[in-house]
């Protein structure tokens, strides 16, 4: 299944997003298949997410993030999530990760990312939050990035 546009995952997304930070992912109220082809199309920030394995697997990349971290989508969603940042890096993200689980979403991150060729970047005022349902399941964790520079 491809996350990019499927509809349960982008209410997902949009509801547990909303449910923490009280903000919508989507400038304005639109039919959930055009905002959630928006999000993954045109948004001007990266929106990326996880799944809950032990070492998490990107489960959703919007166009964005593609572009910005340099992997298509099949590339992705293959790709651990670790593997965003560098080795020396990747425990100061696991902290991250970590606060958002124990306090449900973080807000104001900033760190150092990789792209796919190598380039070192900043992403800044990131906001990190648990993907959990309406039922209270936890699917993942999900991270909106507005700002991002090369170092």
């Amino acid at each position: 299944m491809n996350t990019g546009t499927d509809l349960d995952f982008f209410n997902l997304l949009s509801e547990s997003y909303f449910r923490f930070t009280k903000k919508s992912l989507v400038p304005e109220e639109r039919d959930a298949s055009i905002a959630a082809r928006w999000l993954y199309e045109d948004a001007p920030f990266c929106l990326l997410a996880h799944n809950t394995d032990a070492d998490p697997r990107f489960i959703y990349a919007n166009r964005t993030a593609q572009a910005c971290f340099e992997y298509d989508w099949n590339e992705f969603v293959e790709l651990r999530s670790r593997f965003s940042a560098e080795t020396p890096d990747r425990e100061e993200r696991q902290r991250l990760l970590d606060a958002a689980k124990r306090d449900g979403y973080i807000t104001e991150y900033r760190g150092l990312r990789v792209a796919k060729s190598g380039k070192r970047f900043w992403v800044d005022h990131v906001t990190l939050w648990q993907l959990i349902d309406e039922n209270g399941s936890l699917h993942g964790q999900a991270a909106l990035v507005p700002y991002w520079h090369d170092v």
